[in-house]
């Protein structure tokens, strides 16, 4: 059975779904904010020209490339704040100052982090013949500052496709 939410009596939220390149976050995302009654944007789609040129190269981003994008998905949690909208956003947010920047627009973000190791997203990353690079993979690992239980609810993605939706849903309505 699938659970829904009861929109009637919930306060609008804006979450934040992170996690290395392969973790789920459209796939994950998109069905949690269905069940929620989100949003849904992935954050990829805000990259300027410039970011996307290098990551179709296999260059990996810097702060600096990332800080403009970051800022513009902190404006659209700050609008859908302003608005009383829900909204969830799907972003990397490596590190904790990036989901700093993120958190401008919005204090009380909340954070669903989609947690699974290195052979794990490697190998659902095969099976799906992404285009990101065992390369590109691993430095996105080397990056990720992971989020500890004071900034983020930690969602274990080594289970079934339903079961990490499960998670998300169930630490969602737990907040209410």
């Amino acid at each position: 059975m699938v659970k829904q939410f009861d929109q009637r009596h919930r306060q609008s939220r804006r979450i934040l779904i992170m996690g290395v390149s392969g973790s789920g976050k459209s796939t994950i995302g998109e069905a949690v904010a269905e069940r929620t009654g989100c949003e849904y944007i992935d954050g990829d789609k805000y990259h300027p020209p410039e970011n996307i040129e290098k990551m179709t190269h296999g260059e990996a981003l810097t702060d600096e490339d990332r800080q403009g994008w970051l800022e513009a998905l902190a404006e659209i949690f700050d609008r859908h704040r302003k608005d009383n909208r829900s909204v969830m956003i799907g972003c990397s947010g490596l590190k904790r100052a990036y989901r700093d920047i993120l958190r401008q627009g919005d204090p009380d973000l909340i954070i669903l982090f989609l947690d699974g190791d290195y052979n794990t997203i490697l190998q659902r990353m095969e099976e799906r013949q992404h285009f990101f690079s065992p390369q590109m993979l691993r430095t996105q690992f080397d990056t990720l500052q992971t989020p500890g239980p004071d900034e983020a609810i930690s969602i274990d993605i080594s289970k079934s496709f339903d079961n990490v939706i499960d998670q998300c849903v169930d630490k969602l309505e737990a907040l209410d």
